[in-house]
């Protein structure tokens, strides 16, 4: 009879590392859908969790457990500074409070588990639609296509989830569809327009007829 338990180590979930915070998605990887489980990493005197609140367009209201697994992080939670040594809780439960943290020791892990309060889980609209945009990155064509499908499936009202769906799309050589889902994030978030300005991931569709221009004239 097989084993009732998935037992996993950290270190075993590959992270992306292209221009983020080392992210380890471990909710997805095992396939979690109870509440939000992902684990960060860094060396000393770079951040470790970036500065954030849960009420953001692209983030899911929760509250936050922090959990040092390894090395020493610093946390700064509206402007309280806490030392975090590893085995240290930092629990964030209101949404709004503003947290940060940065790595003290090299090889600093937090790992972040969340839940909105009184309510099912539901994740954050940037987390699998991130991932669509770091697939695409890697070149792994097959989980960035199913990543792009399940953000348009779950959060096709989200202009952060959009964008970054339209940036895979880019990636993936689907210029219509990028340029059109950028549009709509652009539509329902006008930050969206700048913050494409400079994103290296639209280079390849940057010359199609309905690319918007970097800002309005």
């Amino acid at each position: 009879m097989p084993s009732p338990a998935r037992v996993l180590h950290i270190d075993d979930v590959e992270p992306f590392t292209d221009g983020v915070i080392p992210w380890r998605p471990l909710r997805r990887e095992r396939g979690i859908t109870a509440f939000g489980i992902n684990a960060y990493s860094a060396d000393a005197g770079a951040p470790v969790i970036e500065e954030h609140d849960e009420l953001g367009g692209a983030a899911g209201r929760h509250e936050e457990l922090y959990l040092v697994t390894a090395g020493r992080a610093s946390f700064t939670v509206d402007g309280e500074a806490i030392d975090a040594p590893a085995g240290t809780l930092v629990f964030v439960g209101d949404p709004s409070s503003r947290r940060e943290a940065a790595a003290e020791e090299d090889g600093t892990t937090v790992v972040v588990i969340a839940g909105r309060a009184g309510e099912a889980y539901a994740p954050s609209p940037w987390e699998v639609s991130t991932q669509a945009a770091l697939y695409a990155r890697r070149g792994d064509e097959p989980r960035a296509r199913s990543a792009v499908a399940e953000a348009l499936e779950v959060h096709a009202g989200n202009p952060h989830a959009l964008y970054n769906v339209a940036c895979a799309e880019a990636l993936l050589g689907d210029g219509d569809e990028a340029v059109g889902h950028l549009l709509r994030a652009i539509e329902l978030e006008s930050k969206a327009r700048e913050w494409a300005a400079g994103d290296r991931d639209f280079d390849a569709v940057r010359e199609h007829p309905r690319f918007p221009a970097a800002l309005d004239h």
